[in-house]
């Protein structure tokens, strides 16, 4: 397997490395939120990027993450990264599994929408401040299991 790099932002870092190191045991609860790790091909460099992102469960197989930055004005890298190449590897506590991603739409993004600023309430204040941007949704869904 490629070598794998973690977010360069140092708390997302910490938070990775305690969610690996311990198998995920510790690090899949966090903030009084459920997350999980997802890991991309990088567009540009090739390379594997692994982040920490909160989710939601839409049925069995299906995790919900939301591509709001931080309510930063630009979309996160592994978002773009995943509209270059859907193929992720996810770990969600201690069950790791590939995943293709999709970005909902429509009446899907908005019930996923309304699901995720329940789970995450200021994901709504991000996207107030973002008039410009309309923060991504996401659905991984599990295509298989790991060798």
């Amino acid at each position: 397997m490629s070598e794998v790099h973690d977010s360069p932002t140092g708390w997302v870092a910490r938070h990775i490395r305690e969610y690996v190191e311990s198998g995920g045991e510790r690090g899949h609860r966090k903030w009084g939120v459920n997350t999980l790790l997802l890991t991309v091909r990088g567009r540009v460099s090739g390379k594997l990027r692994r982040t920490a992102l909160i989710y939601g469960a839409d049925g069995p197989g299906r995790y919900v993450v939301v591509g709001s930055n931080g309510g930063l004005a630009a979309h996160p890298a592994w978002y773009l990264n995943l509209l270059a190449d859907p193929q992720a590897d996810v770990q969600v506590g201690q069950d790791g599994f590939p995943a293709r991603a999709a970005e909902a739409d429509g009446a899907d993004r908005e019930r996923l929408w309304q699901m995720m600023t329940r789970l995450w309430p200021q994901y709504d204040v991000y996207q107030t401040k973002l008039p410009d941007r309309r923060i991504p949704v996401i659905v991984l869904e599990r295509t298989g299991t790991p060798p």
